[in-house]
């Protein structure tokens, strides 16, 4: 409902904002189309009409495709393990290890999807996990939104901080002109004391709404057996995820790389565990039909920012606040951008995608007021890093959040203090990298 409410939105507004665009370019340093600044111009209006946003839902399903197939491929061979008892024994075997200590897993488990954020961006490959880590999290007796919190909300830590992160510091570094680990100790910094921040607020959070710990199996389903074979079943399900880092960081493998990892990962999985190649492929089709209401909020999602592209709005927009901070004070203007960042992240859910539309206006205007170019990459990884754990137009916190059963509101309740803070963290980095000039 809250999605379908956000296209309709974002069509009322094609009608009532300017339509206009800026020109584009082709950028040598990311081979990405990057806008050119100054080159603004009012267009033709195109307002999107009632049967026009609705046909952009299914528009939406097409441009996120590879998202798509990524929630159920993963997730189908993650349902496949679990069914072969792979993943209870997993789960298991981590309950055994915290014992009574099960506030510690939070930031044992928080480090790995912090790290993973910061070395590639993990968000939407999280989603197919989030149904094993609710279980995990209920045998220890955490609840939906510590899940959550110390896997998603982590990874997302990671990657706005992460100095090595290659889609969102990366990108930005390259289009600022800037060596790729520049001002790498700041950003090292901001991401140690920000993820101490959200570690401490997950702690706190699980201590006041911990539960007693089940001494049974929690599914109305019946537990299945362990069998011998379930480290290797783990193994085959467990491997296409690290191969996929590898391949995302030197081969420049996309989400159509990690499926079929994950597809080559189940069979061998389903094989190893002795379900003969039918008794696999059924199984694995059966546990992605699982993961289809998660993909249907990706779908949905991405629609938003189709009907807003197909008004022309979306430039508008930009223009507007990057007008309105020229004109602002230095210091200012560079506090400012972090917001800035925040409220186009809503309309440019892609981190990616904001960079490439940002940093060739922001960055200028950084030269123009004297600041650090640190200051304009370092304001967009704030605030645009920081609107993935709020923004409802990002399909992958949706999708998450759905998975584990947790409502939008119950999830901001949490996360707006921990958000806080960690815009803090991103403002003391700005003020810093400002002072350096």
């Amino acid at each position: 409902m809250l999605l379908g409410a956000a296209v309709l939105v974002a069509a009322a507004l094609t009608w009532i904002v300017p339509a206009g665009e800026y020109e584009r370019k082709q950028d040598v340093t990311t081979g990405r189309t990057v806008v050119v600044s100054g080159t603004f111009h009012a267009v033709q209006p195109a307002p999107v009409g009632l049967l026009a946003a609705v046909v952009a839902i299914p528009r939406g399903f097409v441009e996120a495709a590879d998202v798509v197939a990524v929630v159920v491929f993963v997730g189908g061979a993650w349902v496949l393990a679990d069914r072969l008892g792979a993943l209870p024994a997993a789960v298991d075997a981590l309950v055994g290890l915290f014992a009574d200590r099960g506030i510690l897993l939070i930031p044992v488990v928080s480090l790995f999807f912090a790290v993973m954020g910061a070395l590639e961006n993990m968000e939407e490959e999280i989603i197919p996990l989030i149904p094993a880590l609710v279980v995990l999290g209920d045998r220890m007796g955490l609840d939906a939104i510590t899940v959550v919190a110390m896997s998603f909300g982590a990874a997302m830590v990671g990657a706005t901080f992460g100095p090595t992160n290659p889609f969102q510091a990366g990108i930005a570094l390259k289009l600022a002109q800037l060596p790729p680990l520049s001002a790498a100790g700041l950003r090292l910094g901001m991401f140690a004391v920000a993820f101490v921040l959200w570690v401490a607020w997950t702690m706190v959070h699980a201590r006041r709404t911990a539960q007693p710990r089940p001494s049974g199996p929690l599914s109305r389903a019946p537990r299945p057996e362990t069998r011998a074979s379930s480290p290797l079943v783990l193994v085959c399900v467990v491997l296409p995820m690290a191969a996929y880092v590898y391949g995302a960081l030197k081969l420049d493998w996309g989400f159509n790389e990690l499926s079929a990892l994950f597809v080559i990962g189940a069979i061998a999985a389903g094989l190893v565990g002795g379900l003969g190649l039918e008794g696999t492929v059924t199984t694995f089709v059966s546990g992605m039909q699982e993961l289809l209401p998660a993909a249907l909020m990706v779908g949905v999602a991405r629609s938003i920012s189709l009907v807003l592209s197909d008004g022309h709005i979306v430039d508008t927009i930009l223009h507007t606040m990057v007008t309105a901070l020229s004109g602002a004070p230095a210091i200012a203007a560079a506090i400012l951008m972090v917001p800035f960042h925040a409220l186009v992240h809503i309309a440019v859910p892609s981190v990616s995608g904001q960079a490439v539309l940002t940093m060739p206006l922001m960055v200028p205007l950084a030269d123009v007021i004297g600041m650090s170019r640190q200051v304009p990459v370092l304001a967009y990884q704030t605030g645009a890093g920081l609107m993935e754990l709020a923004t409802p137009t990002n399909g992958a916190l949706m999708a998450v959040l759905l998975a584990a059963r947790v409502p939008w509101g119950r999830w901001m309740r949490f996360a707006i203090g921990a958000l806080a803070l960690l815009v803090l963290v991103g403002i003391a980095g700005i003020v810093l990298a400002a002072a350096a000039r």
